[in-house]
């Protein structure tokens, strides 16, 4: 089976499709500087609790960091996924 290849004789639980469901990917690379901020900002907006923003970016944003904790508070777990050199995979987890 090559790796484009996808098994259709094995469903998927309803447990993991949920928590497939519950993770966004967010590719802040592919959106303009100026808008970064306003879109992470809008898509941290509609999560509802138990889903979780993956969050890819090519360097580590911390002063978005700070500003998310300011402006939500506890809202939002946050873990480091991935980070390196050539950028970082953060989750937001949203709590409340």
């Amino acid at each position: 089976m090559s790796s484009t290849d996808v098994r259709q004789d094995v469903p998927a639980s309803p447990a993991a499709s949920a928590m497939l469901d519950a993770v966004h990917p967010f590719d802040a690379r592919g959106v303009a500087r100026r808008f970064r901020h306003a879109a992470i900002f809008g898509a941290l907006d509609v999560l509802a609790p138990g889903e979780t923003m993956r969050f890819m970016n090519d360097h580590d944003p911390l002063p978005l960091l700070r500003q998310i904790a300011d402006r939500y508070g506890d809202g939002f777990e946050v873990e480091y996924r991935h980070r390196s050199e050539q950028g970082v995979v953060i989750d937001f987890l949203r709590v409340e």
